[in-house]
């Protein structure tokens, strides 16, 4: 484990944006002026996905993936210069927030500064042509990293960025060698101390595809040795079933708390409905009541709170990352109020090194999240299928302030009449009680 990790990352939030489609203008200059509003969501740190040149040989869309990097060192011309982008960090510094920038160092465009300049760089096959293991990653060469020069070049370019962001979201992290992750991090340290890392960790699906090949792909539990955070993708199918309703509630929370006994003390977990890889929450669940409370329960997890630009507005469309696809926001319902007042209550100092509870109903879909630290405890009550009606509430009899809109909530019988709006509550650890069953 990284034993520098910082648990209060379980006490922040994060904001993933991609310049291309954030602004109708695209460009480090436009989101300057949309900070103010990231801000006021209660993020903390905004994630960067790849800034850098998009490859043209076997690009996909008219634009091109921007995993699929042609020079690691520059910026996208169509984005901005780097000066401006060195402006824009300056200016996410000045309010008080950090950003880490997406480092994608399994593969290359096939048409990279690096494949013209050192070609021994890249795996190959016996006929000597560039490989990669995923068929669909059809416009990337993968890269070799029993190639010790390309450690250095790899760990240099990202103390360059390191004077500028505050740390990296690794893109497809298990398939480089945790050994190199470990000394890019200890150099890194040294221009940027207390860097974040956070790494993308993959489904146990894709290790075992990997590994079927005799390709390299380290487990979360081996990505835990460099990095700060991995992605929760190791319970994502679980979580995927539970929307689709092909399984109950109670067996995705069950795998939530299997991680306590997989991975480190001080594990950090990105606990994301979305992201852009993945389909909009709101395209899951249409039911607005409902995508609000899955929205606060997953704030309520053990781990960083994580909002992918546009779920904000509850869009249900995923943008394309091929080409220009600008958000949209006016298409959908605005609920910033609700995530920042769930930032605020992310921010108690229980969230980081509280003792964490989780229990279902599952007939009426209802999730209830508990973090205790000594006398002090926080209780989530979340109606995950639009519930109305009285639920339980692992609370003892009386009234409660519900923290996310000021209203007074009560408690009777051990059951809370639930009318949709996410509950979370303050209170004394001794007034804890278990739901009736």
């Amino acid at each position: 484990m990284a034993q520098q990790t910082d648990i209060t990352l379980r006490q922040k939030v994060m904001y993933s944006l991609f310049v291309r489609n954030h602004t109708p203008e695209g460009t480090f200059r436009a989101l300057e002026g949309d900070l103010d509003r990231i801000k006021a969501l209660g993020t903390d740190i905004i994630w960067f996905m790849p800034i850098q040149p998009v490859g043209v040989l076997e690009r996909k869309g008219k634009d091109g993936s921007p995993y699929a990097i042609r020079d690691y060192r520059k910026t996208d011309p169509a984005m901005g210069t780097m000066e401006e982008f060195r402006h824009l960090t300056d200016e996410i510094h000045r309010r008080g927030m950090q950003c880490i920038l997406d480092v994608v160092y399994n593969h290359t465009s096939p048409d990279s500064w690096l494949m013209e300049h050192h070609p021994e760089f890249f795996k190959r096959d016996a006929q000597g042509n560039t490989v990669t293991l995923v068929p669909d990653w059809s416009d990337i060469a993968d890269l070799d990293y029993g190639v010790k020069e390309l450690w250095r070049y790899q760990i240099d370019t990202l103390k360059m960025w390191a004077e500028m962001v505050d740390g990296f979201r690794c893109d497809v992290a298990p398939r480089v060698p945790v050994q190199f992750w470990r000394q890019a991090r200890e150099e890194v340290e040294t221009v940027r101390p207390g860097a974040i890392w956070l790494a993308e960790s993959t489904e146990k699906h894709f290790v075992k595809f990997i590994r079927d090949q005799k390709g390299y792909c380290a487990s979360d539990s081996q990505l835990y040795e460099a990095f700060d955070m991995c992605y929760d993708y190791d319970i994502w199918p679980s979580f995927m079933a539970c929307l689709r309703k092909e399984q109950p509630l109670s067996l995705y929370l069950d795998e939530i708390e299997k991680q306590e006994g997989a991975y480190p003390e001080n594990y950090v977990k990105l606990r994301s409905l979305e992201n852009h890889d993945q389909d909009r929450i709101a395209y899951h669940c249409p039911d607005k009541t409902a995508l609000k409370n899955w929205t606060a329960l997953s704030f309520m997890l053990k781990g960083c709170a994580f909002i992918y630009a546009g779920q904000e507005a509850m869009l249900s469309h995923r943008p394309s990352i091929f080409e220009k696809d600008p958000l949209d926001f006016s298409k959908g319902e605005d609920i910033s109020e609700l995530i920042a007042a769930l930032s605020r209550i992310k921010k108690n100092e229980l969230a980081a090194d509280g003792i964490y509870r989780l229990f279902a109903e599952d007939e009426k879909e209802v999730a209830v999240s508990v973090c205790e630290m000594g006398e002090k405890s926080v209780v989530g009550i979340f109606s995950l299928g639009g519930f109305s009606g009285n639920v339980p509430a692992y609370l003892a009899d009386g009234s409660y302030e519900n923290l996310v809109d000021g209203s007074i909530v009560t408690v009777k019988d051990g059951a809370l009449a639930h009318g949709g709006t996410p509950v979370i509550v303050r209170t004394r650890t001794e007034l804890l009680a278990k739901p009736k069953e």
